[in-house]
């Protein structure tokens, strides 16, 4: 086959790998379709690495230390190395990692496309400087590469470690506080400006080789930092906002590399990855009624698992039985289970949905109510419960399932603390003012399952617990779900 005929083999099937991307996000569009999106965006995403592989294995030899088709023997040590320890380790993680851990996975896997975007423009950039291919828009690519990359890959870790708890989830003020970050930023597009100003056959700044690969170095060294200082100074109630963001980052700097390397996939790819990751960050920021900005520079949180203060809502909280909230359950007609984070962490989607199906067979009108950030992530709750089989048509978003907590006789809240809390409505004080929530106040009759009085994520107390429509069940939540179905079995 010659060379010509390869090549454009290789673009038709580059072209339906990047279509099967674009159909794998549409199906992610509903729950009952994610999964098989999923693996449509796998599929395209194995036939696209298997297909540059045998491309580059059937090419012409570019230079004479080819030791098969278009690779040198170095190189096709590392990219089958590549594929030994990378594939081996996210099958690994993937299989091990509990759905309570996903944001945290998610944003290794960001520290890891960041950095390996990074490293590709790097190369890059070495291997065209002071050379013909060293123009303008080449030098733009590879420089916004290195930038991009090296912000999410440092970012992503600090984001990693302050949900897996291994870094203080509450902000971390850094030296010089955010003069620190925007100096950093002045560092790095003054660099920028001045390798830009330094490319072309023509430059305007005459900059030798060596002060150019001084000048990246500067820039790589201000672009990690800059990760870091951005990041530490957030809270953790934040940080999957900021996963997202960093996952948008990603594949922008993934689509600067497709330019470098003139990769139509890559560029696709990126882009795609890019814009949703956008999309979601705008999404999950309206979702707790905050700007970007206020996230980036005022984060709060982190002061998960504080004890409240009952007094400081003006109320008592009462504490229940489960036998009592069996009753309630057993003989309402309309129950309409709030899930959160703790349901999460006990992995209590299972003993959720048994309840819910023996609440059904006794006639009772059983929903789920999923607020868009419930589990810390969007469609994070969604998934969990799809895992447990609840059907599908009992989720429902908070839009939906708001108007009808007025007409439910009891709400079941399992985990969930700060999408429930009354004050983002009643308190302009409150650091959650104007923040959606469910409307769990509004149903006849609340029942809370919580391990302890402990404060959410964003550090306050909840109303919701001194409300005296709420009863108190302190249970872990997999435990007190496995009670209450024994209790309601024996009524």
């Amino acid at each position: 086959m010659d060379q010509g005929t390869l090549t454009t083999l290789f673009v038709i099937i580059g072209a339906l790998a990047a279509a099967s991307f674009v159909i794998g996000l549409h199906f992610m569009n509903s729950p009952a379709t994610a999964r098989n999106g999923n693996l449509v965006s796998a599929v395209g995403m194995t036939v696209a690495v298997i297909t540059t592989f045998v491309y580059l294995l059937l090419s012409e030899c570019p230079q004479e230390s080819c030791a098969v088709g278009g690779l040198s023997a170095p190189a096709l040590v590392i990219i089958i190395g590549g594929f030994a320890v990378g594939g081996t380790a996210g099958l690994f993680l993937a299989r091990r990692v509990a759905m309570t851990a996903m944001p945290q996975l998610v944003s290794l896997f960001n520290a890891v496309g960041g950095g390996a975007a990074a490293i590709v423009a790097i190369f890059d950039y070495l291997h065209i400087v002071g050379g013909p291919k060293e123009t303008v828009s080449t030098t733009i690519f590879v420089i916004l590469g290195v930038l991009i990359g090296s912000v999410t890959f440092t970012g992503s870790i600090v984001a990693s470690g302050k949900l897996q708890g291994l870094i203080k989830g509450q902000p971390i003020p850094v030296p010089g506080g955010i003069y620190t970050t925007i100096g950093l930023g002045v560092v790095a597009l003054i660099t920028t400006i001045l390798l830009v100003l330094g490319a072309g056959e023509t430059p305007v700044l005459d900059l030798g080789s060596e002060i150019k690969t001084l000048l990246l170095l500067v820039l790589l060294g201000a672009s990690l930092t800059f990760g870091v200082t951005m990041v530490l100074p957030i809270g953790g109630a934040d940080m999957p906002v900021v996963i997202s963001l960093l996952n948008s980052f990603t594949g922008t700097a993934a689509a600067m590399s497709g330019f470098v390397l003139d990769s139509p996939l890559l560029i696709i790819a990126g882009a795609l990855v890019g814009a949703a990751g956008g999309i979601l960050t705008k999404l999950m920021a309206d979702a707790m009624n905050r700007s970007l900005l206020n996230i980036m520079i005022g984060g709060f949180g982190g002061a998960e698992g504080t004890q409240a203060d009952p007094t400081a809502t003006g109320g008592s909280v009462r504490e229940v039985g489960v036998d009592d909230a069996a009753i309630q359950l057993a003989y309402a007609e309309s129950v309409i289970i709030v899930p959160g984070y703790g349901l999460a962490v006990a992995q209590a989607q299972h003993a959720v949905r048994e309840l819910g199906d023996i609440l059904e067979e006794r006639g009772v009108k059983v929903s789920y109510a999923i607020h868009p950030v419930a589990g810390r992530m969007p469609g994070h709750m969604n998934v969990l419960l799809a895992e447990a089989n609840v059907p599908y048509p009992q989720l429902k978003e908070m839009e939906d399932i708001n108007p009808e907590f007025n007409r439910c006789d009891v709400a079941l809240v399992i985990g969930a603390n700060d999408v429930t809390n009354p004050v983002a409505r009643t308190d302009p004080s409150s650091p959650i003012y104007g923040m959606p929530i469910l409307d769990v106040d509004h149903a006849k009759s609340i029942v809370v399952i919580k391990r302890s009085m402990g404060r959410g994520y964003a550090g306050i107390d909840n109303s919701l617990y001194t409300d005296p429509k709420t009863g108190m069940l302190f249970a872990d939540a997999k435990a007190g779900l496995e009670n209450l179905i024994a209790a309601v079995k024996e009524l």
